[in-house]
């Protein structure tokens, strides 16, 4: 990677998370090139000024950096190694950032892969939202060789308010992010429970909003998940098959190291019951309407 030039860059994933990081990125000068399975994604981010690619091999190809936003470890794999695969397009010497929530075994097969053609891989796990993505405000939860970190320390801060640089080896993000991911379902869950256990007992439930949210019962995921309840707007921001696989990797890990994980297990359970009805694409404060549905309860529906 040239040294003096701005590195070249291909984000691949313009989703929620993705199309924001790669918008930070041309805010701060960065030439960055776009990549999509949704058409419309695409031509939004040409709109916006960006260049776009049909496939990740186009849009990686003589990158120096590819961001790799996608849902698990089966699709980086594939955006990497796949027929259409960018790794081999990139500038040798490129590095890899994987963001994708996937567990610590499948980051440092990938991270093998990578490092085998010459190129490097940053477990870049990322959390934060949608918002705080477009703002280029995300927390990365990071691990990788230190002078690659070092290295690519100026995309790291224009993706994210705060870069954690968790060790040398890829996984290590990884883990942290599982970490994460298990308070952060267990939060949702809870937080939909305690809305519609509010609706059972008859109480107003934007009083309920702004009580909680001035008081102890209160967490981010409270405070960011119930307007959605309030609103009755489920278009997902994040979607309840996301907590349904990364807290599936949460009960995996812990079967693997003889941990038990019980209130992760319930929650994960709720994420399930919710999909199964059917809202499984729908924003993750569905699980109050499938709780709702259980109890017979009326929640607020969004207006046409």
């Amino acid at each position: 990677m040239d040294q003096t030039a701005q590195p070249r860059i291909a984000v691949i994933g313009l989703g929620s998370m993705g199309y924001g990081m790669a918008l930070s990125l041309r805010r701060r000068g960065f030439p960055v090139t776009g990549c999509d399975v949704s058409a419309e994604a695409m031509a939004r981010f040409a709109a916006d000024g960006g260049a776009v690619a049909p496939t990740p091999r186009d849009a990686a190809t003589g990158a120096d950096v590819l961001v790799v936003v996608v849902v698990n470890a089966a699709q980086t794999e594939a955006v990497l190694l796949g027929p259409d695969g960018a790794l081999s397009a990139m500038a040798p010497g490129g590095v890899v950032l994987a963001c994708a929530t996937m567990a610590p075994d499948a980051v440092r097969r990938l991270a093998q892969a990578v490092r085998a053609t010459g190129r490097d891989y940053l477990d870049t796990p990322i959390s934060g939202g949608a918002v705080r993505a477009a703002a280029g405000e995300l927390t990365i939860m990071g691990s990788g060789a230190p002078e690659t970190f070092a290295r690519l320390k100026p995309v790291l801060d224009a993706m994210a308010a705060k870069v954690y640089d968790l060790g040398a080896e890829p996984g290590i993000g990884a883990a942290f992010k599982m970490v994460n991911q298990l308070l952060a379902g267990v939060h949702i869950a809870a937080a939909c429970e305690a809305m519609t256990f509010a609706r059972a007992l008859g109480l107003d439930l934007a009083r309920v909003y702004e009580v909680i949210t001035a008081s102890a019962g209160n967490s981010w995921m409270f405070e960011n998940r119930v307007p959605h309840i309030l609103e009755g707007d489920y278009s997902p921001r994040s979607a309840v098959n996301i907590f349904t696989k990364d807290l599936g990797i949460v009960a995996d890990m812990g079967r693997g190291l003889n941990f038990p994980t019980p209130v992760a297990a319930t929650a994960l359970q709720m994420f399930l019951m919710t999909a199964a009805a059917g809202f499984g694409r729908d924003d993750d404060a569905a699980v109050a309407r499938m709780l709702a549905g259980l109890a017979g309860l009326d929640l607020p529906v969004k207006e046409a």
